[in-house]
């Protein structure tokens, strides 16, 4: 197998949960060239990515036929081997359907995996593993169909030099005016509307309960900056400073911000994973709901740098996902001796 096209062409959270994927498909079959398709939005990070050789940017099921018939015509080009769907829907399955790419491999969902020669059953709805684990378990099956060593990578997935953290550092305490000898705590309260998430009120509440310590510094995406802002207010009308990083130079800018954090806060947000891709000591705010549990979309943090909170049990379906069921002094209880490692 020389050329092999691997789809995971949904949000950048999705997208960077599968990089062990990636990590493992191209350490144990060095002399392959992978190439993802991804949609325009996830392309910078894939570029990014050690084990990604090239990127076909995916228009999209929203694009005009014409568009998909484009992209349908760059695949078949390539002369694939081989396609691996870590992510199965039925433009997806057609897509490489269409591009005649003679294996294809993908979870046995619905009607789409018609179109593909090797489907593995995973009844990923029931949550009972990470997502990154059922992105590589299809990793798995494909090395071993072919007798090929499986080689587990570790974390970090993703590192950024030493000197481009440092000047990227340098330049973050200019801008947003923080002091640079102390340990920096992001908070990203925006949810890019993936996933339920905390109120304003309750990361305002953790916020102040938090290390005095420390330089807080609230993050947000596009269309988050409002929201961002208020809670700036919120938290200094309680006598806490925080800085507002709302602007940045794009994606992996953002990313090499990120970096820079002594510790990461968020919901189940794209942010997140890419902090626990980086390695970055993460804390997530999830729902109870079986198809968004903190074991399902567990960042890719080593052993030990990541906590999770969700909702008590009991309430039914709906308190599975009233995020206001979450006590932010437990939180902070349970937050501050673990994070005092990372914040000394």
């Amino acid at each position: 197998m020389n050329k092999i096209l691997v789809i995971r062409n949904d949000k950048i959270g999705d997208f960077m949960l599968a990089w062990p994927s990636f990590a493992m498909l191209k350490t144990s079959l060095p002399d392959c060239r992978v190439v993802a398709l991804v949609p325009r939005y996830t392309a910078a990070l894939a570029r990014l990515c050690p084990w990604i050789d090239d990127v076909i940017i995916d228009p999209t099921k929203k694009a005009d036929k014409s568009e998909q018939k484009k992209v349908i015509e760059e695949i078949r080009g390539h002369r694939f081997d081989a396609s691996i769907n870590l992510f199965s829907t039925s433009y997806n399955a057609l897509v490489v359907w269409r591009a005649g790419i003679p294996y294809r491999l993908a979870p046995a969902t619905k009607l789409a995996q018609i179109f593909y020669t090797r489907r593995i059953t995973q009844r990923r709805s029931r949550s009972l593993k990470p997502e990154y684990q059922y992105n590589l378990d299809l990793i798995r099956s494909f090395l071993a169909e072919r007798e090929q060593p499986i080689i587990e990578v570790q974390a970090p997935y993703l590192t950024m030099p030493a000197d481009q953290l440092s000047a990227q550092r340098q330049k973050l305490a200019k801008q947003l005016s923080i002091n640079d000898e102390k340990p920096w705590v992001y908070v990203h309260a925006g949810s890019g509307g993936s996933a339920n998430n905390l109120s304003l009120e309750q990361y305002a509440a953790l916020i102040v309960g938090m290390d005095v310590h420390c330089e807080v510094v609230l993050t947000a995406g596009p269309g988050e900056e409002a929201n961002a802002r208020r809670l700036q207010s919120m938290v200094e009308s309680k006598g806490r400073h925080v800085a507002l990083y709302d602007r940045n130079e794009g994606l992996i800018d953002f990313t090499c911000a990120i970096a820079c954090a002594d510790l990461f806060i968020a919901g189940s947000t794209g942010p997140l994973h890419i902090a626990g891709a980086l390695d970055v000591p993460t804390v997530g705010f999830f729902p109870r709901r079986r198809s968004a549990t903190p074991l399902r979309w567990l960042p890719l943090n080593s052993e030990g740098r990541h906590l999770s909170f969700c909702p008590p049990e009991g309430g039914g379906a709906q308190g599975e996902t009233d995020m206001s069921r979450i006590d932010v002094e437990v939180v902070l209880s349970v937050i501050t001796p673990w994070a005092s490692q990372y914040l000394s």
